[in-house]
């Protein structure tokens, strides 16, 4: 059997912590300069733009100029779902003060995974879409979207016809680290994330990939997805 050296030197750049702690801030689905990513991995804006220079040669990371300043975001859904999956073998570390078991406690409840809904949240909305039978266990990598599912996400304003000529993945599921679980990821997943925002159901928090939950989305989740949030 042949062995791809090029396995070996993706997995050697992604695993040098400062490049990690950078990826997974990038998790999130944002675009940050390179002062951020330094940042949050506690190096300097020289260190960090080597680190990134290493990996958007490997196609881990992209990045793009928006006026003044260039921002970096990770290069594709493909990429976030192989770090998700990561996640999944990686023991968590236990945390040493109160202010990151509060952390810990957001992040496993919602959080964004790249560009979709992750966590008790994210896996809680999917199961609620299975039960439903607004979308269906293909034994697939992807979930299966019904008539049913379709009349419902489109009664609630989700075009999917729009989403569906996207050139990418549709419904596939996605591993969650903390659940153990399948979410709903791809461009129905990315929908369902946007819906939730723009109708002010959820609010993204600062330096991290929590989010926190309206009043408004307590009773949304609930009326439309019967997830109850205590």
């Amino acid at each position: 059997m042949n062995f791809d050296p090029l396995v070996s030197e993706v997995a050697t750049i992604i695993s040098e912590q400062s490049r990690s702690t950078m990826l997974l801030t990038l998790l999130d689905g944002r675009k940050y300069t390179v002062s951020e990513l330094a940042l949050a991995s506690k190096i300097t804006p020289q260190t960090a733009s080597f680190h990134l220079s290493k990996m958007m040669d490997k196609g881990i990371v992209k990045s793009e100029k928006l006026g003044r300043h260039k921002y970096l975001s990770l290069s594709n859904a493909e990429v976030a779902k192989v770090l998700e999956s990561l996640l999944c073998l990686t023991p968590e570390r236990k945390p040493n003060s109160f202010r990151e078991v509060s952390r810990n406690k957001e992040i496993h409840f919602a959080r964004t995974c790249y560009d979709h809904l992750a966590g008790s949240l994210g896996v809680g909305v999917t199961n609620s879409l299975l039960n439903n039978n607004f979308i269906c266990d293909t034994g697939e990598q992807e979930f299966g979207l019904t008539a049913t599912g379709e009349s419902f996400l489109t009664t609630i304003g989700i075009d999917i016809q729009h989403i569906r000529k996207k050139r990418r993945s549709f419904s596939c599921k996605c591993l969650d680290w903390s659940e153990r679980r399948f979410h709903l990821a791809g461009s129905l997943g990315n929908a369902i994330l946007l819906f939730t925002l723009e109708n002010n159901w959820i609010e993204r928090m600062p330096s991290t990939r929590a989010l926190n939950i309206t009043n408004k989305g307590r009773k949304g989740f609930e009326e439309f997805f019967g997830f109850i949030i205590n």
